[in-house]
């Protein structure tokens, strides 16, 4: 069956069968910090998945167990269609914090790929080139979705479709709200 959808903002005829997402969740947090968006996340699995049926979304993350804040993401995200996978963050020589997930995305869409049909990865990390290489041969098509400037050539070329987020910014960014100050009347003395 042929769906006509609106992914990724540009129209297209195309049957993506069952889709898996991976997420890679520290590419995500940069390419947004670049963008000067928040993430939506209930947008962006939406805009992502479209009227496809969705086998499972993965976002994968380094955790500092001392971050409440992170940990109620975290929650919101497992109890919204997510499944977190995660591990504590690595301090670098350089003072840097960092939890490499790469062998978690590529052992998560080679295991599972007998499940789906299309795998949307949302990284533009070069290293999950060969295990996206190996996922396409099994004949899943392959859809990354990365802002351009982090993204590696070899994932775009691998690619069935390649989606710069800054193409997506306005369909997956939180709106502010708008927050009013209430100000008490005052009469009008004249």
């Amino acid at each position: 069956m042929l769906d006509y959808q609106d992914f990724h903002g540009l129209s297209r005829l195309c049957d993506r069968g069952r889709v898996a997402v991976f997420i890679d969740g520290g590419n995500l947090f940069y390419a947004a910090l670049q963008l000067g968006i928040e993430i939506d996340y209930t947008k962006l699995l939406s805009c992502l998945v479209g009227d496809s049926a969705l086998l499972r979304a993965f976002f994968y993350t380094g955790v500092d167990p001392n971050n409440e804040k992170q940990q109620g993401f975290l929650l919101w995200m497992r109890r919204n269609g997510y499944r977190v996978i995660s591990k504590p963050l690595s301090e670098m020589p350089d003072g840097a914090k960092k939890a490499n997930l790469d062998v978690e995305i590529a052992v998560d869409m080679l295991s599972l790929a007998q499940s789906y049909d299309t795998a949307v990865l949302l990284s533009g990390d070069g290293n999950l080139t060969y295990a996206v290489d190996k996922v396409s041969n099994l004949g899943i098509r392959i859809e990354v979705v990365s802002l351009r400037s982090m993204t590696s050539d070899s994932l775009i070329n691998l690619a069935d479709t390649y989606t710069d987020l800054e193409d997506l910014q306005d369909s997956i960014q939180k709106l502010t709200e708008l927050r009013y100050v209430r100000r008490p009347l005052t009469p009008n003395l004249s």
